[in-house]
């Protein structure tokens, strides 16, 4: 199920990002085949049985968390009960139960989602006595594991993966598949409702200068320059207090549920405030998700004093943080005086078809073999990487299999090398490229 979400909760110090960092492990050959990706310690995705799902680890998001308020771990806590479909509530062996936990169990049990008590740091037969005593929590499935050793953690993966619902297809899904889904994404208060009101031309949602009153994504199906597609707002932000984490999870959460439904992802910067870490939090999830990818940088009508070549500085700037992946379009708006919002929808719509870009095998093979014989693999304990051949692989987003004789060594500069003969030759800007490497 697109956008299935586990978040895990548990006072500070239980081992959560340990946790968080295991259940991700399972994915990590496919996240690296998408060059210089970083993995978020935040959220990410992880993949078990063929079955995909969204992974939040609610730790990342109370800053200071060594003497974190009680009260700021139960807005987190609530907040992952409004917005995950599964709770993984982390306590820990070695100091048993503390109020914090009986007062988060108390909370978690009025959740209509389902909770999985998950007892960590349980490394050996002692422990494993001790840790019954979580039973009288009061939840039914009860998980003892080491996140650091990884024991255990097999059959909470079987558990979570059994809650996902198989996927049943509507006639009105298979009507609206091969309509463009258009996602908006980005930081609170960056113009995402504003830069929807402006496309659609009337006031669809509540605009505001508050951070997040859009509650839940909104669908839009529109019709312009005879081209169908479907708008996605994300704003998906309700604002229940003036904490700005709780901001930043309720934004991310939302901006995840929105990606996972999207095939192309407008992401909104702030011109004045520039590139951040989230931002480049969200560009990178979007890219491992394989979305393709507009930037639009709004409020470009604040920035004063514009030289001749502020905007090119500017892109310079940007291209250079959010490298190696940055042959994106980036686009200079201004949502508030309407300046190119129309050209943001059609470059959507053109990284949509560089997604979608087949590549005859007869042209790769003629283009990226003559690429290989001008810039040679190097040679490995002393025998030359030797590549044969190249096709692109039936998946939704572009990816190409080479298969040489030594595919475990082939390093990630001549992996960069080759998709940027890809990208040089064949049209795929906007769109990540995945390159998997076979034995011939």
């Amino acid at each position: 199920m697109a956008g299935f979400t586990v978040a895990i909760v548990g006072r500070p110090n239980v081992g959560k990002s340990t946790l968080f960092n295991r259940l991700l492990e399972q994915r990590k050959a496919i996240v690296d085949d998408v060059s210089g990706v970083t993995r978020d310690r935040q959220y990410g995705v992880a993949d078990w049985n063929g079955k995909s799902f969204n992974v939040i680890d609610t730790g990342g998001f109370v800053h200071g968390s060594d003497d974190v308020f009680e009260r700021e771990i139960r807005k987190q806590v609530k907040i992952a009960m409004d917005e995950a479909n599964v709770l993984l509530f982390m306590c820990d062996a070695a100091t048993g139960i503390t109020d914090l936990d009986d007062n988060m169990a108390e909370i978690l049990r009025r959740s209509s989602k389902p909770v999985l008590l998950v007892v960590n740091k349980v490394d050996n037969n002692n422990r494993m006595l001790e840790a019954t005593e979580f039973y009288s929590l009061g939840f039914e499935r009860v998980f003892f594991m080491s996140s650091m050793s990884g024991s255990g953690s097999g059959e909470l993966l079987d558990a979570v993966v059994e809650l996902i619902p198989e996927e049943e297809e509507s006639a009105e899904d298979a009507e609206t598949k091969e309509i463009p889904k258009i996602a908006i994404i980005g930081q609170p208060n960056v113009g995402k409702s504003s830069l929807l009101n402006a496309l659609i031309g009337e006031e669809r949602n509540i605009v505001s200068d508050i951070p997040g009153t859009t509650r839940d994504t909104i669908h839009t199906h529109y019709k312009m320059f005879q081209k169908d597609f479907i708008l996605i707002d994300t704003a998906g932000l309700r604002r229940k207090t003036k904490v700005h984490e709780d901001l930043e999870f309720y934004s991310v959460i939302r901006a995840i549920k929105a990606m996972d439904e999207a095939d192309v992802c407008l992401l909104l910067l702030d011109a004045v405030n520039g590139i951040t870490q989230q931002d480049l939090n969200i560009f990178s999830l979007a890219a491992r998700k394989g979305k393709a990818l507009v930037i639009l940088v709004n409020k470009w009508d604040l920035i004063e004093e514009k030289k001749t070549n502020t905007a090119r500085d500017y892109e310079k700037q940007l291209k250079e943080r959010l490298a190696p992946f940055n042959d994106v379009p980036i686009i200079f708006t201004s949502v508030a005086e309407k300046q190119r919002i129309f050209k943001a929808i059609e470059e959507g719509l053109r990284v949509y078809e560089n997604r979608k870009r087949k590549v005859q095998t007869s042209k790769l093979n003629e283009v990226m073999l003559k690429a290989i014989e001008s810039f040679h693999p190097p040679v490995v304990r002393g025998i030359p990487i030797k590549i044969k051949y190249v096709t692109q692989l039936p998946t939704y987003t572009p990816a190409f299999a080479f298969f040489c004789n030594l595919p475990d060594d082939v390093k990630q500069p001549y992996r960069n090398y080759l998709e940027n003969q890809l990208r040089t030759h064949f049209d795929f800007q906007g769109v990540p490229i995945k390159l998997f490497f076979r034995k011939k």
